[in-house]
């Protein structure tokens, strides 16, 4: 029986696992000294330790890992999304190991993990870029000036490697650029080595949508229709669905027809996402990138085309033969969103929430809900990883049906020991602006205080009622709260009353 390394932790490599047993493979895990009694090392075939909890040290260790895959006599290996999916030279490892690597080949990782080639490419492919400028450290301070104008402002500083939202800088006018691209620049070469950086005009009312691509190759490639993923905070995407609310048909089509051109210009093999930009006032797209991996969001494709992305991964590595091939026989059907649950604390401006998960309650998933999880009950919730513990994804008939589902289904999650993202994923789903589609990729980041009031009072405290009143101690204290009332004047001269409690 052939043996599939997965290397990578939490629900993805669970998903992968899945894939492994529906197909008749083995599945081998890898783990670190945090994760030695995770839920995806319980449930593989097989299952090594790469080292120290550092990620650095362990998941971002190539060597460790091909060394395990040799040990372990695997056919393959798939790295699942993030830590070295996309990383090129581990792919190029593994394939001079005599070893199948479960992605692109290594030269189109290279390719497209460089946003300034991959605009070049995207051009050549006669994909619509968003205005910018590449190589800006070869342009004199008046050029560059000149050349800003043109593109005009508010102008994004990017990193040219960047990903998740990293070495992002938005600048409204010409005098904060130079600090702007420096601070990118020096942030950039900390993150991904690499300091170069480009500038892209900054669309302001702008919604992200993703095209999910299966490419053959030279025999071409196939669209698996659209993601909008333009809820987000701090560019991280929280909910992703299709198909893309209030946006013509005709525009996805022609967003499809153009990931298809640059994944067949580029012989593209296997599962990839192509990103665009939609202006929503000028109902125009742009190509942002293309990442080189399946994504945290595919589920949401799987359910509208009834079709599983990782096992034709598996399957296309392995030169079985794909079900498909003809962009005709693909087909969409009801609406899908997803949402992703972190460990942290929305009423404390997001921060990660580690520790033991004390009570872990699931209802019984109905009809259209999707459960992809990555934990168990009493397992550690570690911060040395991406606080992402899992992704609760519902499909129906429409998307009002489906967002109702899902909010119903979250409302019924027990989850204690840690915080989680629940409550504010609830309050997003309700929101009526977001219900009605009149959302974009910053209406978040402009309204997160109203969302995060509405968040329903007491969600995820523990019951009062189960505490044991002789555990509880009242202290004295020698301190008095006294209010007193001072006035301070407002920037119109007005004068404001103001309560202290010292």
């Amino acid at each position: 029986m052939k043996k599939i390394l997965i290397a990578n932790r939490g629900e993805i490599a669970i998903r992968i696992i899945k894939s492994c047993k529906l197909l008749g493979y083995k599945s081998v895990a890898v783990y670190s000294d945090a994760d030695k009694n995770a839920k995806h090392v319980k449930r593989a075939d097989e299952a090594f330790h790469i080292g120290p909890s550092k990620s650095q040290e362990s998941y971002l260790n190539a060597d460790k890992i091909i060394k395990v895959a040799m040990e372990a006599k695997v056919d393959a290996i798939h790295p699942g999304f993030g830590f070295l999916s996309e990383n090129d030279q581990f792919a190029q490892k593994v394939i001079d190991n005599q070893i199948i690597w479960i992605g692109p080949k290594p030269e189109t990782i290279r390719s497209m993990g460089n946003k300034d080639v991959a605009r070049d490419l995207a051009l050549k492919s006669n994909v619509p870029i968003c205005p910018g400028l590449n190589e800006i450290d070869k342009l004199s301070k008046q050029h560059l000036k000149t050349e800003c104008e043109k593109i005009g402002f508010p102008i994004l500083v990017k990193s040219s490697a960047g990903g998740g939202g990293i070495g992002m800088n938005i600048v409204s006018n010409y005098e904060d650029l130079e600090k702007a691209i420096e601070k990118t620049s020096t942030l950039a070469k900390k993150a991904f080595g690499d300091g170069s950086i480009f500038l892209e005009k900054f669309i302001t009312n702008a919604r992200h949508i993703e095209i999910q691509v299966f490419g053959f190759g030279k025999k071409g490639s196939v669209h698996l229709f659209e993601r909008d993923c333009s809820m987000q905070r701090r560019y991280q995407k929280i909910i992703e669905e299709s198909p893309a609310p209030k946006i013509s048909r005709d525009t996805i089509d022609n967003m499809a027809l153009s990931a298809i051109k640059l994944a067949s210009y580029v012989n593209y093999q296997g599962a990839g996402t192509v990103e665009f930009i939609y202006d929503m006032d000028e109902q125009k797209y742009y190509f942002l990138e293309m990442n080189t991996r399946i994504q945290v969001e595919h589920p949401v494709t799987e359910l509208v085309t009834n079709n599983d992305l990782i096992s034709m991964q598996i399957n296309f590595a392995f030169n079985r033969k794909i079900k498909f091939l003809n962009q005709e026989k693909i087909s969409s059907y009801g609406h899908a969103i997803e949402c992703r649950v972190y460990a942290e604390d929305p009423e404390k401006n997001f921060l990660p929430s580690p520790g033991k998960i004390s009570k872990m309650i699931f209802p019984d998933p109905p009809n259209g809900i999707r459960l992809d999880w990555g934990f168990e009950e009493n397992e550690e919730i570690s911060f040395y990883y991406d606080p992402m513990i899992g992704k609760i994804i519902s499909h129906d008939l429409v998307r009002e049906d489906a967002i109702d589902k899902l909010i119903a289904y979250l409302k019924k999650i027990q989850i204690k020991g840690i915080k989680t993202n629940i409550p504010f994923l609830i309050s997003l789903l309700q929101d009526k602006n977001f219900q009605e589609g009149n959302h974009n990729t910053k209406y978040i980041e402009n309204n997160l205080n109203l969302l995060i009031s509405n968040i329903a009072p007491n969600n995820n405290l523990e019951n009062l009622n189960s505490v044991d009143p002789k555990k509880i101690k009242i202290s004295e204290t020698d301190k008095l709260g006294i209010m007193r009332k001072e006035s301070r004047s407002l920037d119109n001269g007005e004068k404001m009353k103001v309560v202290f409690f010292d």
